[in-house]
């Protein structure tokens, strides 16, 4: 379906999701990730935009970065092999969308600093990771880049969506917190009348709700200053009560003030991922060196589940196993039909096979499972040109969204057009030589 298509009357969900330019990919993060990716872009409910996180690369390997266009190629190429259509969804480089970097700055403008000293992540990486000085102002600020990066592709009146797992859900709670102060101090607009004295009671019932302590010998008519203090008074009182739970305390008095919301908050869209352990059991991971590519060869996938760890039980032929807790096992159940399955669960339990007869019967359905995806990925590995083209026209279909937005989001915070409208109706500009 095209990317314009919709049924009649019907908004479509917008959902986002991006990756780090690490190179290319391997099977954990097919599972993890791309499977689903392809199946959202093929569900005509859902308009995908998918992104390569050049920016996020800087925030841990700033001090080299070489390696991030021909990673950014990698990337995309392994996309297109997985199944991503780019006549089906959108998929761009992130720093070629300028919008993403003025979206950032004005949200770290609101953003408060224990926020971001509170992120679990943060304080695991600065203890785990000591090759590198992650101290700088780009890490810590790493969520609300990625806010930004989210809610970019949201509006109004459609939803949002970001495809996560359950260890995942917390990063994007942080990023609803940053639009709801982000909506209120923004989105919530005092209508002017309140400050008039003819409306002085009502003005004390909000003060009072926002600051009980707050003295209101004030004279009328209102200094500006004062009516600029009150304002901010009232605006991160309802940032950190809740907009709702604001309007719903001032209650008839809630008629001075309209809210608009300038930013959609995104929701999470859990989802599940199976469980695919590296060769040697941990987190399948590059860096670990327990990885199967989806560019692997035979020969390579051959050698390296010849050496995977199984079941430590079974330290002998004879020894009975449990297929449960061996990591060959989870690997049966991605890529080899039902008759294999039961083959190798009844064969571990009963010894009646060994763990070397077991991969092998594993590396040959996982053969047959990526060959068609490597495929895919030598074609495209011979059109650079034409992978480049794909990010290139994702990357100009993304920034009009991404200048629509924030065309949006200038106005809730400056009020320019509004400016603008009110010097138009005040009189002809006059004409002013230049230089003066």
């Amino acid at each position: 379906m095209p990317l314009s298509a919709k049924s009649a009357g019907e908004k479509r969900k917008r959902v986002l999701s991006g990756m780090r330019p690490t190179g290319r990919l391997h099977i954990g993060h097919y599972f993890g990730a791309l499977q689903n990716w392809v199946r959202l872009q093929n569900d005509p409910q859902y308009e995908c935009f998918y992104f390569i996180a050049d920016w996020h690369a800087l925030t841990t390997d700033y001090a080299d970065t070489l390696f991030v266009a021909q990673n950014t190629i990698e990337i995309a190429t392994d996309w297109l092999a997985a199944g991503l259509d780019p006549d089906k969804s959108t998929f761009f480089v992130q720093s070629q969308i300028p919008e993403h970097a003025e979206l950032n700055l004005l949200l770290q403008m609101i953003t408060p600093l224990g926020w971001l000293e509170r992120v679990p992540t943060y304080k695991e990486a600065l203890e785990n990771i000591t090759n590198k000085d992650l101290h700088t102002f780009g890490f810590l600020g790493y969520p609300v880049l990625q806010t930004a990066d989210i809610v970019m592709y949201g509006e109004p009146e459609t939803e949002l969506v970001v495809p996560v797992g359950e260890d995942q859900k917390a990063h994007v709670e942080l990023g609803r917190e940053i639009v709801r102060r982000m909506n209120v101090f923004y989105g919530l607009n005092v209508n002017p009348k309140v400050f008039l004295k003819e409306n002085d009671h009502a003005l004390r019932q909000i003060t009072s709700y926002c600051e009980p302590h707050l003295p209101s010998d004030w004279k009328y008519p209102l200094e500006p200053g004062i009516q600029t203090f009150l304002i901010g008074k009232f605006r991160s009182t309802a940032a950190e009560d809740g907009i709702n739970n604001f309007l719903e305390t001032v209650g008839k008095f809630g008629n001075f003030f309209r809210w608009e919301a300038v930013l959609r908050e995104p929701e999470v869209m859990l989802t599940h991922t199976p469980r695919i352990p590296g060769l040697d059991g941990r987190k399948m991971s590059k860096s670990y060196g327990n990885a199967i590519m989806l560019s692997e060869s035979d020969e390579e996938i051959r050698k390296k589940t010849k050496v995977m760890v199984t079941d430590p039980a079974r330290k002998r032929r004879t020894d009975p196993g449990d297929p449960d807790v061996c990591p060959v096992f989870d690997w049966h159940k991605l890529f080899s039909p039902a008759e294999t399955l039961a083959w190798s669960a009844n064969g571990c339990r009963t010894a009646g096979i060994g763990c070397i007869e077991c991969k092998a019967a594993m590396a040959d359905n996982l053969i047959k499972w990526i060959e068609p995806v490597r495929q895919r990925r030598q074609d495209y590995e011979q059109q650079p040109q034409q992978v480049l083209e794909y990010l290139d026209v994702g990357s100009k279909r993304a920034r009009m969204v991404a200048q629509q937005t924030m065309d949006r989001v200038r106005e809730g915070v400056f009020h320019w057009s509004e400016k603008r409208g009110e010097i138009g109706r005040s009189g002809q500009a006059k004409n002013i030589p230049a230089g003066r």
